[in-house]
């Protein structure tokens, strides 16, 4: 069952954090923070949290330390180690101590959201579409209820159809390599899934939208690298 996912961010600099905070606010996400190693002691066992986001260098202690206890308590609990600390070194010690993912600082936001819904999506967490709403000429599609009403017919989206459209919009400046929609959707290493699961759910998707390929009104093409949302869908 979709929810809003609850992120908690163990950093110490006031404006990384806001930085971050806004940002995963933004993208719909609950968020709580941390700003010492005796918060981060505190808060990170607690209930109700899907994803850390763990600073190295904190007041008061090393995050690796945190890490160690969380791993004692929360084996399951996904965690984003997030520092300046970017050599081979130090990413291969944060890895194998139990991080799922490594986060060099200075980072982008699109980056950070991309890893932290990759990492989510790792660990079973399905990602509320935080209520967006996408309509254009001749048709709509409600994310959050996954569902969608075109050419005067209604569907029911699949989670990976109202996925696709979400990461589309959240992108929309851009083209979207098929291959990181991949990694997004699914755990394409432990499904053998291929770019072509990417071509199959916007076919599905393009059928339901009454979506013209040749002339695209929601989802459009760009040859040789991926998909974007066309030019006259609203998102609200």
């Amino acid at each position: 069952m979709n929810h809003r996912a609850t992120i908690l961010v163990v950093e110490d600099d006031a404006a990384i954090r806001d930085g971050v905070v806004a940002g995963l606010t933004g993208a719909g996400f609950a968020v709580r923070t941390a700003a010492s190693h005796a918060e981060g002691v505190r808060a990170m066992p607690q209930d109700g949290i899907d994803l850390i986001l763990l600073d190295l260098v904190l007041p008061g202690g090393d995050g690796l330390d945190l890490l160690a206890r969380l791993r004692t308590v929360r084996p399951e609990r996904a965690v984003i180690i997030m520092t300046a600390r970017g050599a081979e070194p130090d990413r291969v010690k944060g890895l194998r101590q139990g991080a799922d993912d490594y986060l060099v600082k200075p980072f982008g936001l699109d980056e950070l959201l991309a890893r932290v819904e990759a990492v989510l999506r790792r660990t079973g967490v399905r990602l509320a579409p935080a209520g967006m709403v996408l309509r254009w000429a001749g048709g709509e599609a409600d994310l959050a209820r996954r569902h969608a009403t075109a050419a005067g017919a209604d569907h029911d989206l699949s989670p990976q159809e109202a996925d696709l459209l979400r990461l589309l919009a959240e992108r929309r400046d851009r083209a979207v390599p098929r291959e990181e929609l991949l990694g997004l959707l699914w755990r394409a290493g432990a499904t053998g899934l291929t770019s072509r699961a990417i071509d199959m759910t916007v076919l599905r998707l393009r059928e339901k939208l009454a979506d013209d390929p040749a002339e695209p009104r929601v989802v459009a093409t760009v040859r040789g690298v991926g998909y974007r949302l066309a030019d006259g869908v609203a998102v609200g």
